[in-house]
């Protein structure tokens, strides 16, 4: 079976969470180029701090976890976009965010010799992930 080309969601995943920080008053912004670890920059020009962010989508509604290779950023904003299924079982839903520092996802990524991957359900307390704005805000408080 191809492999779907999911290019348009990923972009549109990564200016959801672009909207999301301005909307918390965090200015942030698109890389222009494709950095190899982070997407968006997040930054405080008060503290002259920067946090590096990546972000992870998954199409499909309560996907369960997400690949990953790169570690070089801050943050990894998990985006489930919840667009339902394949096969139209699943029911579409308004998308999730989580936003995760890096080394919590580090500490529970399932390495073998071809891929990466972060299941949800091993990050613990998960649900103090979601919509954690705030987490950055510290950081670039810091």
């Amino acid at each position: 079976m191809a492999r779907q080309d999911t290019r348009l969601e990923s972009e549109g995943a990564e200016f959801l969470v672009l909207g999301q920080f301005l909307i918390h008053k965090i200015a942030a912004y698109k890389t222009y180029t494709n950095m190899p670890g982070y997407d968006l920059v997040a930054t405080n020009p008060e503290n002259n701090t920067s946090a590096k962010i990546q972000v992870k989508s998954r199409w499909a509604t309560k996907a369960g976890g997400f690949p990953i290779k790169n570690f070089d950023c801050d943050f990894v904003v998990v985006v489930l976009l919840n667009r339902g299924s394949k096969d139209g079982r699943k029911e579409i839903l308004p998308p999730e965010f989580f936003v995760i520092p890096v080394t919590v996802v580090e500490a529970v990524c399932r390495t073998n010799t071809s891929w990466s991957k972060v299941l949800l359900k091993d990050i613990s307390d998960l649900e103090q992930y979601r919509e954690n704005w705030t987490l950055v805000n510290e950081f670039l408080s810091e």
